[in-house]
């Protein structure tokens, strides 16, 4: 007895569907090796700024004179670690640098009527302005950033669950403060109040006046009005 010997034949319709799948594939990967010219690469990104208008929240006078500026950079090394736990299990550190500037600031909003005294002849004239201050630290986003972070297991799983969001506005707020405290430490203040008064002694020269003074301090304290003495009793 012959065995019969079944054949059976692949549909055309399924050979003409691999043929098409074949061949999305090569273009797919000829794109994205750019070994195609003139085809693009269909796994390039695309960004789309869906951001909504921008909203005038408001409008605030200024009357300061920024004198200075200083450019400050600080490396934020800051740990988180459990007392009985690993680090490789729970614990987290994280390198950061922040960098930002600091303005030194000369009020002239808050200069009284006495603060200005001008000579009949009107060639001197005489300026008392208060101390220069710091402004609040400004972050530049783009110079900073996370050199590295190390995450333990349970740091890890969080995360995957929640966002970063907090600990990365920890981060800045403490490169802040850092920037702030060392602000404090310069002579910003001492170079706001020298180029204010160069402005303003040039300005005033300018003006006609020869003699110009501008110091910088609380006025001085008015005397308070002496009492007559009370008749000692005889």
């Amino acid at each position: 007895m012959n065995a019969e010997v079944v054949t059976t034949r692949t549909p055309w319709w399924a050979r003409v569907a691999v043929a098409l799948l074949g061949l999305l594939v090569a273009v797919l990967l000829l794109g994205g090796l750019h070994l195609l010219p003139g085809l693009p690469n269909p796994f390039a990104e695309r960004t789309k700024d869906r951001s909504g208008p921008v909203l005038l929240k408001s409008i605030q006078d200024m009357s300061r004179y920024e004198g200075a500026s200083g450019n400050f950079e600080v490396v934020v090394d800051l740990q988180k670690d459990a007392k009985y736990l690993p680090d490789v299990v729970h614990g987290e550190r994280t390198l950061y640098v922040g960098a930002g500037s600091v303005d030194a600031y000369v009020d002239l909003g808050t200069v009284g009527q006495n603060a200005v005294t001008v000579s009949d002849d009107r060639k001197s004239a005489t300026i008392r302005l208060p101390h220069a201050a710091l402004e609040r630290p400004s972050l530049d986003p783009e110079h900073s950033y996370i050199v590295s972070q190390q995450r333990g297991l349970f740091d890890r799983v969080g995360d995957f669950f929640g966002s970063d969001t907090g600990n990365a506005q920890k981060l800045s707020i403490l490169a802040s403060q850092k920037i702030q405290d060392a602000a404090e430490q310069t002579e910003l203040t001492t170079r706001a109040e020298t180029n204010t008064r160069t402005m303003l002694e040039r300005m005033l020269t300018s003006l006609g006046y020869t003699s110009v003074t501008v110091t910088f301090g609380p006025p001085p304290a008015t005397p308070s009005p002496s009492h007559p003495a009370s008749p000692s009793a005889s």
